[in-house]
């Protein structure tokens, strides 16, 4: 089992999720969080003075999938968060040891 982490453009958050269902990712947890990475921020104006603004708006996609789907998780959000520009995100693989369903008391794939 793999849990999936995008760190993706919030306006790109719609694309995404139905890229996913469209493979059949039952379920997803989105996370709104701030961050930078070589965008290093941008400068604004607000009233006449300007600010610099080091943490970006992202948002983050979690997504825990059994090892036979991760290729295509991989591949969809690739294709659905990409603009070319800078700042699209990055996606994160680590190895998930176990999951357990608190309902049921499910574990491993079964619980995904």
């Amino acid at each position: 089992m793999k849990l999936v982490t995008a760190i993706i453009k919030p306006f790109k958050l719609d694309d995404v999720r139905e890229a996913l269902s469209d493979i059949g990712v039952q379920g997803i947890t989105v996370t709104e969080v701030k961050g930078f990475g070589r965008q290093k921020g941008h400068t604004e104006l607000y009233r006449g003075a300007e600010y610099v603004v080091d943490f970006l708006p992202k948002v983050k996609v979690e997504v825990a999938i059994g090892d036979n789907l991760l290729e295509q998780v991989i591949e969809s959000i690739t294709k659905a968060a990409n603009t070319g520009k800078i700042g699209d995100g990055k996606i994160f693989v680590t190895e998930l040891q176990q999951t357990i369903r608190i309902r049921t008391g499910e574990t491993g794939e079964e619980a995904i």
